[in-house]
């Protein structure tokens, strides 16, 4: 594996996530927030916790890119990341967010609402670790050429 391209992977694709999600959780849904200040943190309370979750994501982001180069095979780019983060976002859909839905008291608008902006942010984390990731080159094993070697053949 390219540890490095791992890393930068994980880096941009970390900075996408953190610009999706204030976009769209911080402004287009954050009033649907609102209705449950027992469950949800104030933006304030979220502030004061921002190292914590920047540190988290990062690390979340890089596995996923780990699993992304063990998975890899042989097709690069922003098609193969989106596969990648469409398969990452259904994970986090089924297993998260309609898991919260079932265990936390918040309504289902809200649940819909995280379940479309989570699915989308995956597949653009995906996308972005496909477009920057790339694996060392294989370093190919000389093959063995008879017709090179100088031996010869009788019939």
């Amino acid at each position: 594996m390219n540890y490095a391209r791992l890393v930068v992977a994980a880096l941009g694709a970390t900075v996408a996530y953190f610009i999706y999600g204030f976009v769209v959780f911080g402004l287009l849904i954050a009033n649907d927030f609102r209705p449950y200040p027992a469950v949800y943190r104030s933006a304030e309370g979220i502030q004061s916790h921002m190292p914590i979750g920047i540190a988290s994501t990062f690390i979340a982001i890089f596995v996923a890119a780990v699993i992304y180069a063990k998975g890899f095979e042989g097709a690069r780019g922003a098609a193969e990341g989106a596969r990648f983060g469409l398969l990452v976002g259904i994970f986090s859909v089924c297993g998260f967010v309609l898991h919260n839905y079932v265990n936390l008291n918040i309504g289902l608008k809200l649940t819909l609402e995280q379940a479309a902006g989570y699915f989308t942010e995956w597949i653009l984390v995906g996308t972005i670790i496909g477009l920057i990731y790339r694996p060392i080159a294989e370093r190919t094993k000389p093959t063995r050429d008879p017709r090179t070697e100088g031996l010869s053949y009788t019939a």
